[in-house]
């Protein structure tokens, strides 16, 4: 969402204001959207709304789930109520749902009731919820009665929701005016939906810097900068059609653009990295060198393509969050990853620091949510596609940006077990080996729950036994939605050759996936440290990716990256600016004026004719024998004396014995 500290919007505005164009850029981040549509079908001679209608079914991205709410005025509210805490609902519009209200057909009603029992909705929904709304009050009184009935409840349900609301904007002209809180949110979003055009990110300025202990502004903090994906649309775009998110490198095929096995995505550079390392040996280093980091150079340089690789400059971490339900789950606490989540949308928590320190953009990606494996799959396979293609497309915004390095992370409940489930799928791995132990928030370890998803992830595979283990089957069975847009990325990325930082079980699960898709994924992705998990220790040697460090870290995935991230910088930028060893520089002649040095003949003798005689370029050169390390051979035999004719004669055999040969 473009808007970060609230959860629930009110958007009011009055007719062709901009306001659903306005509520839809705010819900542009999230890949899944459930657009609830309240207003009725209409009069079907009515060609002019049913052209409103169909406009508005044309914005909504491919992705998007259209649900209709027409018929019963409390379904509405049933639907909030039971909304899944990673879920992003779009309601479009009040002024609808008051008509149905309204309609003779569920009267008699205790309207007031019905919408007291919406807002109580709206507060206790668990979702993001982005409501649209006409405003009436600046109009005249209607002159009918149901006209003056239609206001009058609409301008109830407006007042009741406001008030449930975290935030309310007023959209005039299509220039938005914040109502709630009054100070404003951090945001830069403006009205209109998203076009081909609209930037890769928009960047969310905090209003002002958070303090790490409380909530007291502290302006000597610095933040990070807070992204938030805008998702391309295409301008002729066929509602409800999958592949309508358009991308700039996804192969094609008859039914459009596809993310599939075998895909042939470029390699890095095989001669760079070794030059690369084999120029560190010639460094004037006062000491063994760099060690282990040398890897950090040769892959620098390989994805780089070139032997002096540069620090990254330009680095963005993409923040997945995506809940599994079920047993993975077992032993966490309701809400602490949409919390997780949200401290880093608002420039807090441990993730956020770091990447402000390291001069990282952050990105908080809403992911769908996991269904519980062992019962059913984790995901649908029209969400699976469209996950690794909103991947895919954070990978192009990135590269589009100028961004040089990925770091992935997770804040998701049930990352683990699904990580577990993926390895056990691709690897063969027994869970109990790969399933690290649970800590509670006291520091506990919780025994109980890691059995519990160990027997998840038990359950899990015995339903899929005969199940494909494709990529994409994996990723519907058994990994979800982290996993499944965490596998996009790094295919974009590989498309992109833009490297990626992993670090976590939902990378490195994302990894073995994508082997079955493009196996030049794995040679783009770079492991600082595997955090004493033993599912990335697994992963990361089944796909030949070694730690560069053991620091054991648990800063939670993507915070250990970035705190590993300033030494590789450091070793790139060392790498890149010493120079070579003056022993190793090269035999040099002696200075002009250096002494002992011998002075040239032509500085004795300055009419002295050059040393050298201009020869005939086509002419062959005639060849002489090189002298021989010792003494040639003797001839004993008596015979006569030749000699060649010339002033000085000289015996043949003394001139063959000398090197020089005849004819």
């Amino acid at each position: 969402m473009s808007v970060d500290g609230w959860k629930t919007i009110l958007v009011l505005g009055g007719i062709r204001s901009g306001k659903s164009e306005f509520a839809e850029s705010l819900v542009a981040d999230a890949p899944v959207v459930r657009y609830l549509a309240t207003a009725p079908e209409g009069d079907p001679e009515d060609t002019e709304w049913a052209t409103r209608l169909a406009a508005h079914r044309a914005r909504r991205p491919g992705s998007w789930t259209t649900e209709e709410t027409a018929g019963e005025p409390r379904q509405l509210a049933h639907v909030l109520e039971s909304a899944e805490p990673s879920e992003t609902l779009l309601v479009d519009d009040l002024g609808g749902w008051v008509t149905v209200l309204l309609d003779p057909d569920h009267q008699p009603a205790d309207d007031l009731a019905t919408i007291v029992e919406l807002a109580e909705a709206i507060r206790t929904c668990s979702a993001r919820v982005v409501l649209v709304s006409p405003e009436v009050g600046l109009s005249l009184v209607p002159t009918t009665p149901l006209g003056r009935a239609f206001t009058d409840a609409l301008g109830a349900a407006n007042r009741a929701v406001a008030d449930a609301c975290d935030a309310v904007v007023l959209v005039v002209a299509g220039q938005p005016a914040w109502l709630k809180p009054t100070a404003g949110p951090p945001t830069t979003a403006t009205a209109g939906p998203p076009t081909a055009a609209a930037t890769a990110a928009t960047t969310v300025a905090a209003s002002a810097p958070v303090s790490l202990v409380d909530d007291e502004p502290t302006p000597e903090v610095q933040l990070p900068d807070v992204l938030t994906p805008t998702p391309p649309v295409a301008p002729n775009q066929e509602p409800g059609n999958p592949w309508a998110a358009p991308t700039m490198t996804l192969p094609m095929v008859a039914t459009g653009l596809v993310i599939q096995p075998g895909m042939e995505l470029p390699m890095p550079d095989e001669y760079a990295g070794p030059q690369a390392v084999d120029r560190l040996a010639t460094l004037d280093v006062p000491g063994a060198g760099l060690g282990v980091l040398e890897r950090v150079v040769g892959f620098a340089a390989a994805t780089q393509g070139t032997s002096t690789p540069l620090a990254w400059e330009s680095v963005r971490v993409l923040l997945l969050h995506g809940d599994h339900a079920g047993g993975a789950s077992a032993g966490t606490v309701a809400g602490e990853s949409a919390r997780r989540a949200g401290q880093a949308r608002a420039g807090r928590g441990a993730l956020a620091r770091l990447a402000a320190e390291s001069g990282a953009s952050l990105q908080v990606v809403d992911t769908p949510a996991a269904a519980a494996m062992e019962n059913e799959p984790a995901l649908t396979p029209e969400q699976v596609e469209s996950a690794l293609r909103y991947g895919w497309r954070l990978a192009e915004q990135a590269a589009d940006a100028g961004v040089q390095l990925l770091v992935l992370g997770a804040c998701g409940v049930g990352t683990e077990a699904a990580a577990a489930a993926v390895l056990a799928a691709t690897a063969g791995a027994e869970p109990p080996a790969v399933l690290g132990r649970v800590i509670t928030d006291a520091g506990e370890i919780d025994d109980a729950a890691w059995m519990i998803r160990c027997a998840a992830v038990r359950d899990a595979l015995h339903r899929t036994r005969s199940s494909p283990r494709g990529a994409k089957d994996v990723l519907s069975e058994l990994g979800g939605g982290d996993v499944a847009v965490a596998t996009g990325v790094l295919l974009g990325a590989t498309a992109r050759r833009v490297p990626v930082l992993l670090d976590g079980p939902v990378g490195l699960a994302a990894g073995m996936v994508s082997r079955d898709l493009a196996g030049q994924a794995r040679h783009w992705c770079l492991l600082a440290d595997h955090g004493g998990h033993p599912a990335v220790r697994l992963a990361a040697d089944v796909l030949g990716l070694t730690p560069l460090l053991d620091l054991r870290l648990d800063l939670g995935e993507g915070a250990n990256a970035l705190a590993a991230l300033p030494l590789l910088r450091s070793v790139l930028a060392l790498a890149a600016a010493l120079p070579v060893h003056p022993s190793l520089a090269g035999d040099a002649a002696p200075a002009e004026d250096e002494p002992g040095a011998e002075p040239d003949d032509a500085e004795l003798d300055p009419d002295a004719e050059p040393d050298f005689v201009e020869q005939d370029p086509d002419a062959e050169p005639d060849f002489v024998e090189p002298e021989p390390a010792g003494p040639g051979p003797a001839s004993t035999t008596p015979g006569p004396t030749n000699t060649v004719p010339g002033p000085t004669s000289t015996p043949l055999d003394e001139q063959s014995a000398s090197g020089w040969r005849a004819g």
